[in-house]
Formats: C-alpha cells, sequence, structure tokens
C-alpha cells in the first residue's frame, strides 16, 4: 500500500475534487484552541510552587554538599587506612553509592509522580532525604563501633539517593507545569537558584564550623553539625510542600482521564506498564536529555562538589581557602541565575546552553592552568571561568529538561533519564578525577574531562528541539492574563474575506 493510498490527504486530487471534506478533516485533526483550553496562571500560586520546590532542591544539594566539603574528614572517621589517597578515594565511593541507587529511586518515584500527582511523591521524598541525612549525623565513628561504621554510613547514603532520585524530576516538572509559557524559563532558573543556595549554604557552614572549631574537634564531633541541621530543613520543606496544590497541567490530565469511558482500565494498565511505555515510547527523547544531564552534571560536580578537594589534596591549599573562594564564586552565580533564566525566555534554550557547552570545551584547559598557578586572584578568575560557563546551564536546564515528555509522562521519564545519567556521570565524577589524577599523575585531568563531556553536550544541544515560549506537550497554553488568552483565541479566526 501506498503512502498516497493510507494518507488521502496526500493525494492533491483528492484535495482539488472535496476542498471542504479535507478542511473539515485538517480541523477535526487540529481544533480550535477555546478559551476554557488556556490556563491563566495566578503569579502567588506560581511564587508559592517555585519556593517550596526550591528550597527541596536546595535541601538535596545541601545534603550532598555537605558530604562533598566533608569527604577528608569522613574519610578519617569511616575509613581509617594509613594511606591518605585511599581514605579520600573511599569516601568518595560512598559519595557515588548514593548515585548509583538514584535510577532506581527515579524509577518508582517518577512514574508513581505521574499516577498519583506531583505534590504526593515530592512530600515523600522530602521526608526520607530528610531522614537519611539526619541519621549520617549520629552514626558513630569507626573508633567506636568498627566495620558497622561505614556500612550504616552507605546505607544511610542508599536512602538519601533513593529519595533523590524523585526530586529534580518532580521538582523541576512541578515548576515547569506552574510557570507561564513565556516565563518558563525564568521561573525554572530559581529550581537552580536553590541548588547554589545549598552549596553555598553547606560551604558557608562546613568553613565556619571548620574555622570555629579546627580539625581535631571537626573529626571528633563537628563534622555532625551540618547533618543534623537537616532534620528541621526537611520539616520546613515537608510543610511548604504540603500546603500547595497539584499543578494545573496535572489536574487538566486527571480532569480528562475522569471522562474516559474506561478509566480504571487505563489506570491498571498504566500502572503495570509505564515503565516500559517510557522506554519504548521515549526512547530518543531519553537519549537526548541523558547526553544533556551528562555534560551539565560532569561540568557541575567538578566545580562545586570537587574543586575544594582538589585545591586541598591536589594543591596543598587549606580546606578553608578552597571552600571561600568557592563561595564567592558560587554567589556571583546565584546573583545572575534568574538572569539567565530571562534570556532564555528571551533568546531561546539553545542558544543559552550551547553558550555554556562552548564555554567549558574551550575555557576549561586555561582555567585549570590558572588555578595551578596559585593565588587567590588566578584561583578566582579560573574558577569564574567555569562558573559562568556552568551557570548557562544551571539557569536554563530546568526549563529545557521537561519540555522534552508530553505531560502523561513527564515526571516519570525526567526521573529516569536524569538519574541514569547523574548515577554514571555526574556522582561518580569525583571519584573519576581522583583515579585519573593518581593513574597519570597531571592535575590537568578534571579539565580534560570537563571538555570530553562539553564535546557531548555540544551535540545535544545541536539536536534539540527549540521549546522556549511554546506550551508543554501535552499541557494546554499557559498565559498569565485572562486577555493573553483572548488574543490567543482571537490570533486563530480568519480574516473576513470580501
Amino acid at each position: 500500500m501506498s503512502a498516497t493510498d493510507r494518507d488521502p490527504a496526500a493525494d492533491p486530487e483528492a484535495q482539488r475534487r472535496h476542498p471542504r471534506l479535507f478542511r473539515a478533516v485538517t480541523r477535526s485533526r487540529r481544533p480550535k484552541l477555546r478559551r476554557t483550553d488556556i490556563t491563566v496562571t495566578d503569579e502567588a500560586a506560581v511564587k508559592r510552587a517555585v519556593r517550596a520546590a526550591s528550597l527541596g532542591n536546595a535541601m538535596e544539594w545541601f545534603d550532598f554538599g555537605i558530604y562533598a566539603y566533608l569527604a577528608v574528614t569522613l574519610g578519617h572517621v569511616f575509613f581509617p587506612s594509613g594511606n591518605d589517597t585511599v581514605q579520600l578515594l573511599s569516601s568518595f565511593a560512598t559519595f557515588a553509592v548514593a548515585f548509583l541507587i538514584r535510577p532506581l529511586g527515579g524509577m518508582v518515584f517518577g512514574p508513581m509522580g505521574d499516577r498519583l500527582g506531583r505534590k504526593k511523591v515530592l512530600a515523600l521524598t522530602m521526608i526520607l532525604m530528610a531522614i537519611g541525612t539526619f541519621a549520617i549525623g549520629l552514626i558513630p565513628s569507626y573508633a567506636s563501633i568498627g566495620f558497622w561504621a561505614p556500612v550504616l554510613l552507605v546505607f544511610f547514603r542508599m536512602l538519601q539517593g533513593f529519595s533523590t532520585g524523585g526530586e529534580y524530576g518532580g521538582a523541576s516538572t512541578f515548576i515547569a507545569e506552574y510557570a507561564p509559557d513565556r516565563r518558563r524559563g525564568y521561573f525554572g532558573s530559581f529550581l537552580e537558584f536553590g541548588t547554589l543556595a545549598g552549596y553555598v549554604g553547606a560551604a558557608s557552614l562546613v568553613t565556619a564550623l571548620t574555622a570555629w572549631l579546627g580539625s581535631d574537634a571537626m573529626e571528633a564531633w563537628g563534622w555532625r553539625v551540618p547533618f543534623l541541621v537537616a532534620g528541621p530543613l526537611g520539616l520546613v520543606g515537608l510543610y511548604l510542600r504540603m500546603r500547595l496544590d497539584e499543578t494545573p497541567a496535572f489536574q487538566k490530565l486527571e480532569s480528562d482521564a475522569a471522562n474516559v469511558s474506561d478509566a480504571a482500565d487505563r489506570v491498571e494498565t498504566t500502572t503495570k506498564g509505564d515503565l516500559a511505555k517510557i522506554f519504548r515510547q521515549q526512547w530518543p527523547a531519553l537519549v537526548l536529555c541523558i547526553a544533556l544531564v551528562g555534560a551539565y552534571n560532569i561540568t557541575d560536580y567538578m566545580l562545586l562538589s570537587y574543586m575544594p578537594t582538589y585545591l586541598s589534596d591536589e594543591l596543598g591549599y587549606s580546606e578553608t581557602h578552597g571552600l571561600l573562594i568557592l563561595v564567592l564564586v558560587m554567589v556571583l552565580l546565584m546573583a545572575i541565575i534568574t538572569q539567565v533564566g530571562r534570556l532564555n525566555d528571551r533568546f531561546g534554550r539553545k542558544p543559552v546552553l550551547m553558550t555554556g557547552m562552548l564555554g567549558f570545551l574551550f575555557l576549561s584547559l586555561p582555567a585549570f592552568l590558572l588555578i595551578g598557578q596559585g593565588g587567590i586572584p588566578a584561583i578566582t578568575t579560573g574558577m569564574l571561568m567555569l562558573g559562568l560557563s556552568l551557570v548557562c546551564m544551571l539557569g536554563t536546564m530546568s526549563a529545557a529538561l521537561p519540555a522534552l515528555f508530553p505531560t502523561d509522562v513527564r515526571y516519570g521519564s525526567l526521573s529516569v533519564g536524569y538519574n541514569l545519567s547523574t548515577s554514571l556521570f555526574g556522582g561518580t565524577t569525583p571519584l573519576v578525577i581522583t583515579a585519573l589524577i593518581g593513574w597519570t599523575g597531571s592535575n590537568l585531568m578534571p579539565a580534560y574531562y570537563a571538555m570530553g563531556a562539553a564535546l557531548v553536550g555540544v551535540i545535544a544541544v545541536a539536536c534539540m528541539k527549540e521549546t522556549a515560549q511554546q506550551p508543554l506537550e501535552g499541557s494546554p497554553p499557559a498565559v498569565e492574563t485572562p486577555e493573553e488568552a483572548a488574543e490567543m483565541v482571537l490570533a486563530q479566526t480568519p480574516e473576513p474575506k470580501f
């Protein structure tokens, strides 16, 4: 059977003979928008959603930042050995364990968020994350209970990783589905503002405690304080999230499902086959998501998690020295990240993402050469070169990634793709870089690793579609005012012919 036989609209002769019929068919396939199809967002509700989602993200990165910045201390507490490199590798291996289990969390919480709702699952992940982090602060040292100390550390790191598997996909989906189409980049950038705030909070607390208590007291008991702070933070985040309504896009999806006569069969089918559906139907977008997130996470963890350890362990600076410079850089990035969100709303996601990827590709080596020279001006300049490249990705990814997937599988697909990539490339970054430096003896290995990741990112950005100022796939258009909705409906009405 030819393409023309399968699709009558492909036959020009048939179109000429029956123009009215074909116009009717076209209209039925692409019905005009009605005013009731368009979501008019409530700015106060959007801001509440952004605050609640961003706080959870800040807590996630506060937890992971603490572990990264205390890696050397935790190596001494939980992995006693005569070799400093072995201790550091053991500590980073435990850091990576949380990331290895993140895909499992994404596969559980992501589809659950598509079935039960974004709000309920985000509240659950917040509880589990707070419990895991708080419990680490209570674990006795290796000197007290021996082998069970690292076992308990690994267990609670796995609980952290499992809960975090549902966090980023849900938080970014939540904000994206609440935000108006024209400002999705701006509101989405606050999610990564939370990332930086979490890192700054962790780095500032660790720096202040180290300066106040000294290394001996930090190793004896001071390291516990940052982990114990996570308990109260988790309760605040849970309160904020429980006060939210479901996203308009998910409410619309539920409303449509309720109008389907076999709704119960539909729910049963998706419950059993949601993961299979994601891998079978969304695999091109999943591959693209994994490539984008891999490039973004390698550069992110290299700068925001690994850099203080690199400065202290490889270049011989004090831990406080490296953390203070990193805090300064991150505060500057926080000051400009929402402006990056505005830029990608105005000029598009692809140009801003490409700027960040090319920045890492061409500036990583000069930046690490500067950092290697030593001195505060050179180190700060090198880290700023990397930071300004990173902020182009930080301020854009949270709007670009949810737009890769349709509403009915958005939470699940994004959680699976994001966490698979983060597991393979993000959390393993400190471990891989430390091993590469030990193997080659070159302090420039982080630069080469970032350049390789950026090259993959450049290809991925070139392959993605532009989604700025457009409705999310499977969701109705979202605007800020009733007047904007009326204009959108009016724009579909053809001009009268005389």
